[in-house]
């Protein structure tokens, strides 16, 4: 394209005259008038037209420049840039069911409007958490003095805080000094950062099938190579594992022990055992996300209790029994890689959070949080039963009872796929978590994820049967 043909004017919009003229080319590329390669006109013959004085046009296409929008080629004059494309997480890996991704649930969950209803999402309703805890909590920050509402947290964050952390992987047989743990943002910063240590793209990652779907979102945002070994009631398939271990020789394992994300499904000691022989024939580290941990009511089998924080990484967070709101996380490591993420905190995040660590600390700290986990666990123990059974009445079978937690994964009636079923939903405005979302290799098509706490709206159900029965119709035609 010459530059003769490129049409500009700045007639309209107000402001410096340089803003108007970079708006006008910004325009022009984002629209596809002035496309990649394209030579600008001259600084001279640009300011001639547009009767501006050549400094401005200079100082626009130097800006310009600067952003990376165009690019200057000395005694050849200025061009428009290559526009790079964006990382898509969607769009990375295999098109194996684009309407519904590892991200599909998350976007849904957290765009839903206040009138939506989630019994696919992770978390609690607001009117399950602590909030009179928390309440309490920020009147007492509120005191505090101009540093604890003001300053950086130190790199390992607050001192105190991993004290009562340190105390409570105790309870489930981790031993962890407060400096073997570090204090993130959430768990998924937890995960992050812990890529970001141990692997580099197209390195190979091992999940469950089914797993907990942005374990897989973080992964491709990372760029590797994810394989997937089937889960069973006790843990991974052990045959399919060892396998995976043998040919593939994968980088990390990250999985759920106590409550398995989306399944309900407990780890048994046998399995775990197992894991870490093949885990140290193989030099594979684990990450163990124990974020439900306070959902237990009998304390279930630890990776990183066996292993004594070898090859096992564990991450937890407050996000599922504290607040969604107040973000806090945490990693527990092997004392020689504690340093190095503490570096990869500080290059991406700088400074700790410490108001939400302060938060955190003050309600964990008060008496009633006990109490509140109690009412909690008594609370989604009554909710799996009441739902389970409204499930299995519109034909839906549990693949296990869970002993605790707030998951139920089910499957539907034969022949009726989950993901047609959720966009019917979605039409309704409720949010379903259809299996494939959650499963690598895609075999999940017929499962749904449930959270109990969000299925106490009639609505839930009557949708879901509307869904599942012109499903059923659906199927039944010629």
């Amino acid at each position: 394209m010459v530059h003769g043909a490129i049409q500009m004017s700045l007639e309209t919009g107000g402001g410096p005259l340089t803003a108007r003229v970079m708006t006008v080319i910004r325009q022009r590329i984002a629209n596809r008038s002035l496309i990649a390669g394209a030579r600008l006109p001259s600084i001279r013959a640009l300011a001639q037209s547009q009767q501006v004085s050549t400094s401005t046009v200079a100082d626009a296409y130097e800006r310009l420049v600067a952003e990376g929008a165009i690019q200057s080629r000395p005694g050849s004059g200025f061009y428009v840039a290559s526009q790079a494309a964006p990382l898509a997480l969607s769009e990375i890996g295999p098109k194996l069911d684009r309407a519904i991704d590892p991200l599909w649930v998350s976007r849904q969950s957290l765009d839903a409007g206040d009138d939506d209803l989630k019994p696919g999402c992770g978390w609690l309703p607001p009117a399950w958490f602590p909030e009179e805890g928390l309440r309490r909590a920020l009147r007492g920050l509120a005191r505090a003095d101009s540093a604890a509402l003001s300053d950086y947290g130190t790199p390992l964050g607050l001192a105190p805080l991993r004290q009562l952390i340190g105390r409570r992987l105790t309870e489930k047989g981790v031993e962890a000094s407060p400096d073997q743990i570090l204090l993130t943002e959430s768990g998924t910063q937890s995960i992050d950062l812990i890529c970001r240590f141990l692997v580099e793209p197209g390195d190979v990652v091992l999940v469950d099938d089914p797993c907990y779907f942005n374990f897989q979102a973080l992964l491709r945002a990372h760029r590797v190579t994810m394989v997937s070994v089937p889960y069973t009631p006790n843990g991974p398939d052990l045959d399919a594992f060892a396998k995976v271990c043998a040919e593939r020789r994968p980088r990390l394992y990250i999985t759920n022990s106590a409550i398995h994300n989306p399944t309900g499904a407990t780890l048994s000691p046998v399995t775990a055992h197992r894991v870490l022989k093949l885990a140290d024939q193989f030099a594979l580290t684990i990450v163990e996300d124990d974020i439900f941990a306070d959902f237990e009511t009998q304390p279930a089998p630890r990776l990183a209790a066996f292993d004594g924080l070898q090859r096992v990484v564990q991450i937890g967070s407050f996000s599922k029994t504290l607040s969604a709101s107040a973000r806090c996380g945490f990693i527990a490591a092997r004392p020689d890689w504690i340093d190095g993420l503490v570096d990869l905190k500080i290059a991406t995040t700088f400074g700790a959070g410490r108001l939400n660590a302060e938060v955190t600390l003050a309600v964990l700290r008060d008496g009633g949080y006990r109490k509140h986990l109690e009412a909690l666990r008594l609370r989604l123990s009554r909710a799996r039963v009441e739902v389970g059974a409204r499930l299995h009445d519109l034909g839906l079978t549990p693949w296990i009872e869970p002993q605790a937690g707030m998951f139920l994964w089910c499957r539907l009636p034969d022949g009726i796929e989950a993901s047609a079923v959720a966009r019917a939903a979605l039409s309704q405005k409720i949010v379903l978590a259809p299996g494939n979302a959650f499963s690598v290799a895609q075999s999940a098509g017929s499962y749904l994820r449930f959270n109990v706490s969000q299925c106490q709206d009639e609505r839930v159900f009557t949708v879901l049967k509307a869904a599942i029965g012109e499903a059923l119709k659906a199927e039944s035609r010629p």
